[in-house]
């Protein structure tokens, strides 16, 4: 990782904060993406709940107990790691939490090999991720800075000689949907106990403007986009932006 990379991230943190300090729908609706996530947490006993890429850190808001990480050290992140070399020891992690992580993760397998290596027998893998959909194309292919790359073949083992220190940026939006919704990939995901996909409409946060775009809708209609959420989430071909992925070893 050259110092540039790490300059352009500490920047986007920055940025980042401003946009989480001035707008409350933002903080709202990651509150509810949280609490989605909480809910499906593994409620094993004495849990150890991680999250890799932690960015400014706000899952404490939902779940206080989870140690926060990222690859780059600020003053709220508790630990600096690598999701391709963690330092966590075998079967010592009962949960592993990777908001808007996994389509950064230029080797899936390499990195699931080593998320399946430190959990816990019962411990899950929960990913929130983009999800390409007839509305998610439109979302991510038209108005989104980074590649969904839908026909790009996925790399999914690292080379032999690349090194997990040897990160460069990496970005496939449509990777978890072409992962873990279509079959291509199914034969190298047999180490998981099970594989559980939730699609969502998210319509709320897709006309947010997440941090950097402007808001579509103002605050006050948030109740009335919840309740059509309910009815566009029963068409996810159709209205699916994003993905909830439940990985259980």
């Amino acid at each position: 990782m050259s110092i540039l990379d790490i300059n352009l991230h500490q920047e986007s943190i920055d940025k980042n904060q401003e946009y989480w300090d001035r707008k409350p729908l933002l903080r709202t609706l990651y509150g509810d993406f949280y609490r989605l996530i909480a809910k499906q947490l593994s409620k094993l006993p004495a849990s150890k709940i991680v999250e890799l890429g932690s960015g400014l850190g706000n899952i404490r808001d939902v779940i206080p107990e989870c140690i926060r990480t990222d690859l780059f050290p600020n003053p709220w992140i508790d630990q600096i790691e690598n999701a391709y070399k963690l330092s966590f020891t075998d079967e010592s992690v009962s949960d592993l939490i990777l908001t808007d992580v996994f389509h950064h993760l230029k080797y899936p397998g390499t990195a699931l090999n080593e998320l399946h290596r430190v959990l816990r027998k019962g411990g899950r893998v929960i990913m929130l991720e983009p999800c390409l959909s007839a509305l998610g194309l439109l979302v991510y292919g038209a108005s989104h800075d980074e590649p969904i790359a839908v026909i790009k073949e996925i790399e999914w083992f690292a080379p032999e000689t690349w090194k997990p220190e040897n990160i460069d940026f990496y970005a496939a939006q449509g990777n978890a949907t072409r992962i873990f919704i279509t079959k291509k990939y199914r034969p190298n995901l047999m180490s998981w106990k099970s594989i559980k996909t939730i699609r969502l409409s998210a319509i709320a946060y897709a006309a947010s403007g997440g941090y950097s775009k402007p808001q579509l809708y103002p605050t006050a209609f948030l109740p009335f986009i919840k309740n059509l959420e309910k009815i566009l989430d029963l068409f996810p071909a159709l209205f699916a932006t994003r993905l909830l992925v439940i990985l259980e070893k």
